[in-house]
């Protein structure tokens, strides 16, 4: 029996114990047929190589887009809507989500990091923008900060769950008899 650590064939998790049927990290099954696969593959299913620089600035216009046009834009256009303030903040992590779905979705290979960064680009100039429209429901700026990190992180969540769709289904395995 091997004593090198087993590399995750899902998440590429490399210390889980040698002779480990589960990974240590996500929970994916370990077996011979799954490190076969990973290996023809190179090991690294779910892994980012690098920040690639074009789709760094495509995720940050997409964001923008999405955070001007539906936070700045729509209540110019549709007077019911205010969103001011906090209100504005608490609208910006589902669009920043929505953003990295989208983003995950269209770009090719694995960009995670990505939307991330296009949307912490986007959180400054929103967060201050939004802190200074504040006029009924004032919130401390350190919530603002808060909920924009909170948005930072949903896009990463979005973002992943873009490239998993764009992955599709798992292939089906025929068991070996």
């Amino acid at each position: 029996m091997s004593k090198k650590n087993v590399i995750c064939p899902s998440c590429g998790f490399g210390k889980n114990p040698p002779g480990a049927t589960r990974c240590a990290s996500c929970g994916a099954k370990i077996d011979d047929e799954s490190l076969a696969q990973a290996k023809a593959g190179g090991g690294k299913a779910m892994q980012q190589e690098g920040i690639d620089v074009l789709w760094t600035v495509i995720a940050t216009v997409v964001q923008a887009l999405l955070t001007g046009a539906i936070i700045f834009g729509l209540p110019a256009v549709v007077g019911a809507l205010d969103f001011e303030g906090g209100n504005g903040m608490v609208s910006c992590i589902p669009i920043w989500f929505v953003g990295g779905v989208i983003v995950g979705l269209i770009s090719p290979g694995r960009t995670f990091l990505e939307p991330v960064i296009g949307s912490f680009v986007v959180a400054i100039p929103t967060t201050y923008l939004l802190v200074q429209s504040q006029t009924v429901r004032v919130l401390p700026t350190f919530l603002y900060v808060v909920m924009a990190a909170i948005g930072v992180l949903f896009t990463l969540i979005g973002s992943y769950l873009g490239e998993r769709i764009q992955l599709g289904p798992a292939p089906k395995t025929v068991p070996a008899t």
